[in-house]
């Protein structure tokens, strides 16, 4: 018999606090995937305790809802829209909320290492 998982976010495996958001964890045929909802004036570098100013955590994932952007330090400013696939090379970047709607993605890369304490 094949045995098939079913898993929801709604039930993760692990939740991750966040002042402003939370990140939920599921864990599921040896991948670690992450749902990432940020509220209005979210941002990474105020929000997510980090012993390192900026993130540098290499991500790959999809905007369900909202807008937020990818800030680097050379000062590229990347918008990440609801539809969109990204890639976020493990440089040093902020990261915030933009508008007043939440921001919502599904981080298929990285999730293991994103705001783990």
């Amino acid at each position: 018999m094949i045995d098939v998982i079913l898993m929801r976010f709604e039930e993760p495996d692990e939740v991750r606090e966040l002042e402003l958001g939370r990140f939920e964890v599921v864990r599921i045929g040896g991948l670690t995937i992450g749902r990432a909802t940020y509220q209005p004036g979210w941002r990474w570098s105020e929000h997510v305790p980090s012993d390192e100013p900026l993130c540098t955590v290499e991500h790959v994932g999809l905007v369900l809802a909202g807008t937020a952007t990818a800030a680097f330090e050379g000062g590229r400013v990347v918008e990440l829209r609801a539809g969109e696939l990204f890639h976020i090379p493990p440089e040093p970047h902020d990261s915030w909320v933009v508008g007043d709607e939440p921001y919502v993605s599904l981080h298929f890369m990285g999730a293991n290492r994103y705001a783990a304490r």
